[in-house]
């Protein structure tokens, strides 16, 4: 199992952050490699990667939201996804974002860059695409402030 850890300061208030996280089709525009999330449910969505050349289509759910602190996913079709992120106030206007993940890699170019890191510096990237997204447009697109009680363990990281 492969783990990438990553945190970015935003110079926007908590609730501003933790709002747009929660607009999955926004994803690709601060994310390399995600082409499409498709918002299914409220707490699935259907992402659409190519990272590396290696194509993925796989589903998610969310087990475990709190508004303005955390949103845990895992996959749920078979694949092994599974992350959280947190969102810690620093002040009124700005807001501390950390990301955990963890995924098996399958395939030889998905193992390879793991073993390169390459995984980590492409996370990093895109927190701090996500960072110039938020702070640039200094409102989010829109929000969905419902919480999700954690389903069990498998919600847990």
């Amino acid at each position: 199992m492969e783990r990438v850890e990553e945190t970015v300061e935003v110079d926007v208030p908590v609730r501003t952050a933790y709002n747009q996280w929660t607009q999955f089709e926004s994803f690709p525009q601060f994310m390399s490699g995600v082409e499409s999330v498709t918002q299914l449910t409220d707490t699935t969505n259907h992402w659409v990667t190519n990272v590396g050349g290696v194509h993925r289509e796989f589903d998610t759910e969310i087990v475990d939201q709190e508004p303005d602190d955390r949103i845990a996913w895992r996959s749920i079709d078979g694949k092994s996804h599974a992350g959280i992120i947190r969102f810690t106030p620093l002040d009124a206007n700005h807001t501390k974002v950390k990301v955990h993940f963890e995924w098996a890699p399958e395939t030889a170019t998905e193992k390879a860059g793991a073993a390169l890191k390459i995984d980590e510096m492409q996370v990093r990237a895109d927190m701090r695409k996500f960072k110039d997204f938020i702070e640039s447009r200094g409102t989010e697109t829109g929000g969905w402030r419902g919480e999700v009680k954690d389903s069990g363990p498998a919600g847990q990281l």
